[in-house]
C-alpha cells in the first residue's frame, strides 16, 4: 500500500488541496504504523499537515489508528499523557498529583516521553509509580511510549531528522491506550486546547480537559487563571478556574530550588509554591473524573497519603 494518494490530496496546490477526512487519516496512519509506506513520503504527509494545520478529523483518525495497532490494555479510570520536551519547566510535579488521584480509588495510567528531558522518567522511579505491566492490577503506572507502541514512537521520533515537530506529538497526547472514559492533556501553545477536545469528541471520550500547563504538561500555575478546554459527559466544554495563590512567578520558578517531588511527598521537605501546585492540579483532575468537591477531597487526600511507599534515600537529593 502507497501513502501516494493522501500525499497528493493534501498537495495539489491552492484551490485543489484539502485536509484528509477522518477515514482517510485512519488509513494512512495504518500504512505508516504497518511500514509500508516510503520514508519520503511519511516524511511528505506529515510536514504537509503542518504546514496547512491539522484538523481535528485528522488527529481523530490517526488517534484511532494508533489505538487499534496495539494489543489489548486493560482499561484505566484516568488516561494521563505526558509528552513535554521539557524546555520550559521545572520539577514533574503533576506526577505526585497523579499519585494522589491514585489514592483516591481511581485507576490512573500515565504514558509518554519526554525527548531529551529525564526528570520525568527519574521521577517515575524514585516516587514509587511502577512501569506499566498488562498482566498486573495496577492502580497507577507508566507506560513509556518505547514499549507500549514501538511504532508510533518511531514516527513520533522522526522530529529528530526533520527538524520539526509533527502531528505525532498530538496524536500521541490523544492515543488513550486504556480506552479510559477520561483524559487530562497538557498543551504548550493553547491553539491546540480546541483542536483536541473537538478531536476527543470525535473519538467519543466522554470526559476531558485540557489546559496550557506548565512546560506543556497537564500541570497547574496555582497564581494564575486556567482556561479548561474539554469536554463533560461527551460535550464541549470549556470554563476557566480562578487562581489559587497570588504569588506572581514562573512557574518554573516558584518551588525552592532544592525541592524535589519525592521530598515533597515524604514530608522531607516543605514548599507551600509546589504543594498548590499538586494539590491544583489534582483538583482539575478529580473535576474531570466527575469527583464532587474536588477542592476539598484533594486536600484530605494530601494530610493523608501514604508517604511510606518512598525510600529514605530517595526522599531528598
Amino acid at each position: 500500500m502507497s501513502l501516494a494518494p493522501y500525499v497528493a490530496t493534501l498537495g495539489r496546490g491552492p484551490g485543489r488541496s484539502r485536509s484528509l477526512t477522518y477515514e482517510e487519516s485512519f488509513e494512512a496512519m495504518t500504512i505508516m504504523l504497518g511500514g509500508q509506506a516510503a520514508p519520503e513520503a511519511v516524511g511528505a504527509l506529515l510536514m504537509l499537515l503542518r504546514m496547512k494545520g491539522e484538523t481535528a478529523d485528522e488527529i481523530a483518525g490517526f488517534s484511532a489508528a494508533a489505538r487499534s495497532a496495539l494489543g489489548h490494555v486493560p482499561s484505566r479510570d484516568l488516561d494521563w499523557p505526558a509528552y513535554a520536551a521539557g524546555r520550559s519547566r521545572g520539577q514533574p510535579w503533576f506526577l505526585l498529583s497523579a499519585k494522589l488521584v491514585a489514592s483516591a480509588g481511581y485507576s490512573v495510567m500515565l504514558h509518554g516521553w519526554n525527548s531529551r528531558d529525564a526528570s520525568v522518567r527519574d521521577s517515575v522511579d524514585t516516587l514509587a509509580i511502577p512501569e506499566y505491566r498488562p498482566d498486573q492490577d495496577q492502580q497507577i503506572c507508566y507506560a513509556p511510549l518505547e514499549g507500549l507502541h514501538p511504532a508510533l514512537f518511531d514516527l513520533l521520533k522522526l522530529r529528530d531528522v526533520l527538524g520539526l515537530r509533527s502531528c505525532i506529538n498530538t496524536v500521541c497526547r490523544m492515543l488513550n491506550p486504556s480506552h479510559a472514559n477520561a483524559s487530562v492533556q497538557g498543551v504548550f501553545h493553547p491553539s491546540y486546547r480546541l483542536l483536541q477536545a473537538d478531536a476527543a469528541q470525535t473519538l467519543g471520550l466522554a470526559n476531558l480537559s485540557v489546559i496550557k500547563g506548565g512546560g506543556g504538561e497537564f500541570e497547574r500555575h496555582p497564581s494564575k487563571s486556567t482556561a479548561i478546554f474539554g469536554i463533560r459527559a461527551g460535550d464541549p466544554f470549556d470554563t476557566v478556574v480562578a487562581p489559587l495563590s497570588d504569588i506572581a512567578v514562573r512557574l518554573q520558578d516558584g518551588p525552592k530550588p532544592d525541592t524535589l517531588p519525592a521530598g515533597l511527598w515524604s514530608g522531607a521537605q516543605h514548599d507551600d509554591f509546589a504543594k498548590s501546585v499538586v494539590l491544583g492540579t489534582a483538583i482539575l483532575a478529580l473535576g474531570t473524573l466527575g469527583h464532587a468537591d474536588a477542592a476539598n477531597v484533594v486536600n484530605g487526600l494530601w494530610d493523608n497519603r501514604d508517604t511510606t511507599d518512598i525510600a529514605p534515600e530517595c526522599e531528598v537529593a
